[in-house]
């Protein structure tokens, strides 16, 4: 469904007084079916959880696009659900409703993931572990060494932190 179609669509749901089920797939329609634009090229894509994900793209390359979702995730999602790896505009509205309900219902995605580790980054922060100490930082806190690598971790740091700092009298 193009952006003509779309307009064609509500124009027909607004002048359709009787029928509530053509106004409802409408809505429908133009609810799943999003316009984005980069780089002044106009993209069309689809609504997947909190997300867009493309629309000239295969479903398993477009659901990467969604924050938390990977390769191996989104080839799970698709054989748990039986959908064939096709083009995302391809999808039929039952196959497009259950991947929405299965995403959304199973995996923390999006803002939703994004809130999780700020809220486990602080909680390491306000312990004083070894991990929240580095997290405050800003160097690597999984054991990597620091002597001759990290140099974009340690760019903004002076040879001596401000948190390490003696406080003036």
């Amino acid at each position: 469904m193009n952006a003509f179609e779309v307009d064609e669509a509500s124009k027909q749901a607004r002048n359709d007084v009787g029928g509530a089920k053509t106004a409802l797939h409408t809505t429908f329609m133009i609810i799943s079916y999003c316009f984005l634009q980069f780089h002044g090229r106009r993209v069309q894509g689809i609504r997947v959880g909190s997300a867009e994900i493309p629309d000239h793209k295969r479903i398993a390359v477009s659901l990467q696009s969604i924050y938390g979702i990977g390769r191996n995730r989104a080839h799970q999602i698709l054989s748990e659900l039986n959908i064939d790896n096709k083009l995302t505009r391809e999808l039929t509205g039952r196959e497009l409703m259950a991947l929405r309900e299965h995403v959304s219902s199973t995996y923390v995605i999006g803002e939703d993931l994004r809130r999780c580790i700020n809220a486990d980054i602080a909680r390491l922060k306000s312990l004083q572990c070894y991990k929240g100490i580095r997290h405050e930082d800003k160097l690597p806190c999984r054991g990597q060494r620091t002597k001759t690598n990290s140099r974009t971790a340690k760019k903004g740091l002076n040879s001596v932190s401000e948190r390490h700092r003696a406080p003036h009298a």
